[in-house]
């Protein structure tokens, strides 16, 4: 195979394999580590013993992939506060018209699906991640695996009755996600004490993400009271140069703080019945990087 059209092959399928990457690791970087991993051994590869290029892909890129995780979470277990996935830049556009196929692709990278999979064990997320976010069938994921397709159907069976268990059930109407997101934001930029208490569920919480490198909440903060009076304090210290954005991220509207040019935090809800139940604060600047300018 000539090596112009290897590198279109590879490129034709880029998108999903930097989408299995991710939803694998949590992390922009370690993704685009492991799609470079997957591009030098295609490159090298005998492509006349390869039969299905985009399996073949596919297979490379999870099996990578599996091998990072278990690699990182070493890392997590000492990483400092919550850890949270990195925020992920989405613009499905018109490569996915059908609108339940965006609904599922976004579910899959939204970060309530991700911090869940964190619990599962690497083998359980890969098939996870390939079943139900790329609709991969038991026999072609037991091949990239390397398993029987009863134990893969095992694996699947645990990994989805755990995320069912354990993911909130959280409204995913993006209008109103939009809708609540913009009230946000002109509540905590206003230091609206009774504006956010409005908006947050008796139950809210608050999950912050720094890393120990910027200033955020080392634990979890719970109940509407505490989460509206650490924004409204966050508020009054103020952020120099501060420019606010609305963006898509994970499948979903968030708002994207920069600071003098910089990317200094993102706000991201999870809402139900009307009502902010969740709220994800990202100030790990190594996790905003890949959203600067």
């Amino acid at each position: 195979m000539a090596t112009d059209t290897a590198t279109a092959i590879f490129e034709e399928h880029r998108s999903v394999l930097m989408g299995v990457a991710y939803r694998m690791l949590g992390r922009v970087a370690d993704a685009e580590d492991v799609v470079q991993e997957a591009w030098l051994r295609w490159s090298t590869a005998d492509h006349d013993e390869i039969r299905e290029s985009r399996a073949y892909l596919v297979r490379i890129t999870t099996r990578l992939a599996i091998d990072r995780l278990r690699h990182v979470q070493s890392r997590r277990e000492a990483y400092v506060g919550p850890w949270l996935p990195e925020p992920l830049a989405t613009d499905f556009g018109s490569a996915v018209p059908d609108t339940a196929e965006r609904a599922v692709l976004a579910d899959s990278v939204s970060l309530a699906v991700l911090v869940v999979l964190e619990s599962l064990s690497p083998l359980e997320r890969a098939v996870f991640v390939l079943r139900e976010a790329f609709g991969f069938p038991f026999a072609q994921i037991a091949t990239t695996l390397d398993r029987t397709e009863s134990a893969v159907r095992q694996l699947a069976g645990r990994a989805r009755k755990h995320v069912d268990e354990r993911r909130p059930r959280y409204d995913v109407d993006p209008a109103e996600r939009r809708d609540l997101t913009e009230r946000f934001l002109r509540a905590a930029t206003g230091g609206d004490l009774d504006g956010l208490m409005r908006l947050l569920a008796p139950e809210a919480r608050l999950v912050g993400d720094s890393g120990g490198k910027a200033k955020a909440p080392l634990r979890i903060i719970e109940s509407a009271d505490k989460v509206a009076r650490f924004l409204v304090g966050a508020h009054q210290k103020g952020v120099p140069g501060a420019e606010y954005r609305l963006v898509e991220l994970n499948g979903g509207p968030a708002l994207l703080v920069f600071s003098e040019g910089k990317p200094d935090s993102v706000f991201q809800l999870d809402v139900a019945d009307g009502r902010i139940q969740c709220l994800y604060v990202m100030r790990n600047p190594d996790k905003l990087a890949s959203l600067a300018d």
